[in-house]
């Protein structure tokens, strides 16, 4: 179901500052114009690019609140209160869940942890949650990666005799909870300098505030800053400013010396431990993360997180792999019963937005399929399922248009909502869905732009072969981490063609691995893979020329490192008479 994309060529950078930047770090122009084009305009811009330093992270304590949030915290250490760490079940939640704890961990044995149960008590701060906190006789709530939004569940806290710290990343409404401190870079009326934070990344702050009171050197947080890398990755927040920061070091500490949880996941990954990227985290440890809390419990991936030894952490990482081939078996099944859906014409809705429905449907992975929706006919697309009692759902959006706020505009028909931009949850009753599907249809048709319904492939610089050269390759590599706000380069070369090696792998034949050659330079030739791509295989094995979009990965085979193109999209060549 291949769609024709659309090539965009970025706008040139400033010529000016892309010979300085050549000239002054001695790169090739193809590399100072990506510099350019991300913001950099001097060698001082460079530098901090290329070697990020821990001592540019920002000072914990000009986050709004934090202060209050450290006193409240010692005064809990200090009194031997119980301490309660509660997170939200997805990736950015449970990391954020196992970073805060196990560090106040080491100061107090009064303190547990605790994850709402995706099925049972949704997304957030829930009162089940609370009441089990106060049964409990747990005095003080840390909540991580959600509670902006849980005004209601705050004072029922305090009427409980719990107080709070919110910890979160995500838009607050109107008000703010009535908690002790709320910490949120994303607050009207919080000047932290940088807004982009994971939620995991709040809750990072929250313990380097606590461990400056102390007198605790920062160096003791480094061995946590591998979940903090997981946590930006997964939740897929820019990686730019201090999240850059945190991204690198905690890359050098996922390679180098990981949690025993976290080296379980990369052993059953099989992957490489020692050359683990944003594409791993992305697309290999971050889905078996978060199939815990889609098929079981997120608490299950906090006890692999804070693991004591290495027997426990391979025991209930091999635990968390069912769950995930579970997953994928489930999300195979309900993505073809959805697709035949829309062809069928029994969805909800095949206007501006998809919209399918089955009571029967697993709600773990409806976020999964909703995006699968999205990549095969690229609209916005939601889809529904039952659970208790009421119709729930995932939303996932095309670049570009904000859904978050279309269904913003439906949420007197909403039971309750909640998430970004590009993805949401929401739940409502039965008796509004209709009214629902046609609101949000409409509210859809209003403000989508026709542009924004053909995918796009952005494309950074047009390169030769030959230009991929040891030295590029190796400065190319120093702009990882990669991720939003620094995406992996993409490069376009035209008139190349196979040189009669090429193949179809994966179990269907449907990606292809190719040695391809640029008509003008024969002897210059390099290995490709192009996912997804088996369809194009007949015309390019007949030796046929194409022009190629790509990234530039180093692919790493028993031991072997080769540099090689990851195809984003294929076109072939105009017959020029």
């Amino acid at each position: 179901m291949a769609m024709d994309k659309k090539w965009e060529l970025k706008p040139a950078a400033d010529q000016e500052t892309v010979s300085r930047l050549a000239s002054e770090l001695g790169v090739d122009r193809v590399l100072a114009e990506l510099l350019a084009q991300r913001g950099l305009r001097t060698f001082e811009d460079a530098r901090a690019f290329f070697r990020p330093d821990l001592a540019n992270l920002h000072d914990p304590f000009l986050m709004k609140d934090m202060d209050k949030a450290v006193e409240r915290v010692s005064q809990a250490i200090q009194g031997g209160e119980k301490i309660l760490v509660y997170g939200d079940y997805d990736v950015d939640g449970t990391t954020a869940v196992a970073l805060v704890y196990s560090f106040l961990l080491k100061f107090t044995s009064k303190i547990d942890y605790y994850i709402p149960d995706r099925y049972d008590e949704g997304y957030g701060v829930s009162f089940k949650g609370l009441n089990w906190a106060a049964e409990n006789g747990f005095k003080l709530v840390i909540t991580l990666d959600c509670g902006i939004k849980a005004i209601e569940k705050t004072e029922y806290a305090r009427n409980l005799g719990i107080d709070m710290i919110i910890c979160d990343h995500h838009l607050p409404e109107d008000g703010l909870p009535d908690a002790i401190a709320v910490l949120d870079p994303k607050r009207e009326d919080d000047n932290y300098p940088f807004d982009d934070l994971s939620g995991c990344g709040v809750g990072f702050k929250l313990v380097q505030a606590y461990a400056q009171k102390v007198g605790i050197p920062f160096e003791q947080l480094i061995p946590l800053l591998d979940l903090l890398a997981v946590s930006i990755a997964a939740d897929l927040v820019s990686v730019t400013g201090e999240n850059r920061i945190l991204a690198y070091y905690g890359l050098k500490q996922l390679n180098t010396n990981p949690h025993r949880g976290l080296l379980s996941m990369i052993n059953l990954a099989g992957l490489d431990p020692t050359h683990i990227t944003f594409d791993d985290i992305v697309f290999k440890i971050g889905p078996r993360l978060n199939a815990a809390g889609r098929m079981e419990s997120g608490r299950i991936s906090v006890e692999l997180l804070t693991a004591p030894d290495q027997k426990t952490a391979d025991r209930v990482a091999g635990e968390i792999n069912r769950h995930n081939n579970e997953r994928k078996n489930i999300d195979r099944e309900i993505t073809r019963e959805a697709l035949e859906m829309v062809q069928a014409g029994s969805c909800l809705c095949y206007g501006n937005v998809t919209i399918v429905y089955n009571p029967q449907w697993h709600k773990g992975v409806v976020g999964i399929v909703a995006s699968r929706l999205v990549e095969a006919y690229f609209k916005p697309a939601i889809v529904l399922t039952r659970s208790n009692g009421f119709i729930t759902g995932s939303a996932r959006s095309v670049g570009g248009f904000d859904l978050y706020s279309a269904i913003e505009s439906c949420a007197d028909l909403l039971e309750n909502f909640g998430g970004h931009l590009y993805a949401a949850g929401l739940t409502l009753r039965e008796e509004n869905l209709e009214a629902f599907v046609k609101r949000l249809d409409n509210a859809v048709e209003g403000k989508i732009e026709p542009e924004m319904l053909t995918p796009v492939v952005s494309i950074d610089a047009k390169l030769d072969f030959s230009q991929i050269t040891p030295k590029f390759f190796r400065i190319l590599k120093q702009f990882q981490p990669f991720g939003p706000g620094n995406n992996a380069p993409v490069f376009e070369t035209d008139n190349v063609y196979d040189n009669g090696n090429g193949r179809k792998v994966g179990a269907d034949g449907g990606h292809l691995k190719l040695e391809l050659i640029q008509e003008n330079q024969p002897y210059h030739h390099i290995g490709a893979i192009a996912f997804g791509k088996g369809e194009c295989f007949e015309s390019i094995s007949d030796g046929n020329p194409i022009d190629v979009c790509y990234s530039v990965v180093e692919n790493y085979f028993r031991g072997i490192a080769n540099v090689q193109l990851r195809i984003k999209d294929i076109r072939e060549r105009e017959e020029i008479i």
